[in-house]
């Protein structure tokens, strides 16, 4: 269902949607939060090569990820389950880089648009699954884990 003025991600009267027209820190919890395009690419196990410091993917996925929803399967609690998961609204560039490159948080802090597919421009909160955007299909979870489906832990 398309949420009234979802697609737009204007506020009333605003000649820009938010994150065009506020810088990233300046956002409120609610409008950070809805950057998210649940896509689940953060919760991709990754690495820095040392020789040539270049950010490298993983086939595997956080062990709280819902692999048919792309999503947290404990968000609120993840701090507490995961202590290693990095809180994405407080965290410094240089932990942002570790971001794939169509991530919002990313694109955002460096003044650029969402996406055309962005759930924010779409209205549609499945988008990116529909776009091929998320790791649907492409992790499997990290080794000696079950994988977390529909049920939230």
């Amino acid at each position: 269902m398309k949420r009234k003025g979802a697609a737009s991600g204007r506020e009333k009267g605003a000649a820009k949607p938010f994150w065009l027209s506020k810088a990233i820190m300046a956002m409120t919890r609610v409008e950070w939060e809805s950057l998210c395009a649940r896509c689940g690419r953060c919760c991709v196990l990754k690495y820095e090569d040392p020789k040539t410091l270049k950010i490298l993917y993983t086939k595997w996925a956080c062990r709280y990820l819902d692999l048919e929803t792309c999503r947290c399967a404990c968000y609120r609690n993840r701090k507490t389950k995961m202590p290693e998961c990095i809180d994405l609204y407080q965290c410094s560039v240089k932990v942002r880089a570790w971001l794939p490159p169509s991530c919002a948080y990313r694109l955002v802090a460096k003044g650029h648009d969402l996406p055309s597919w962005h759930p924010l421009k779409t209205g549609d909160p499945d988008s990116a699954k529909k776009a091929g955007m998320s790791v649907l299909g492409h992790v499997i979870p990290e080794p000696g884990e079950e994988p977390v489906t529909k049920k939230r832990v």
